[in-house]
């Protein structure tokens, strides 16, 4: 007996399904790509995959410092 049903050949993909781009570090909240990696990962190879994947725990999409508030918005 085969188990072909349930093998799959699919792109390895750090993403975790909670898509929110930071307004400030233009990064998902979820898995730390940019747009431009999430938008292209599909059409790169396996090898820019593993370095993108690769940097990804050294990324911060959430900065820990507060924007400043409604002063900081006052102030612009």
């Amino acid at each position: 007996m085969s188990n072909d049903v349930w093998s799959r050949d699919e792109i390895e993909s750090p993403c975790i399904q909670i898509c929110l781009v930071h307004p400030e570090t233009r990064l998902c909240t979820g898995c730390n790509r940019s747009i431009d990696e999430i938008t292209n990962w599909s059409k790169m190879d396996a090898e820019a995959r593993r370095l993108i994947m690769s940097d990804l725990p050294s990324r911060q999409a959430n900065p820990k410092t507060r924007r400043g508030g409604r002063a900081a918005r006052l102030k612009r």
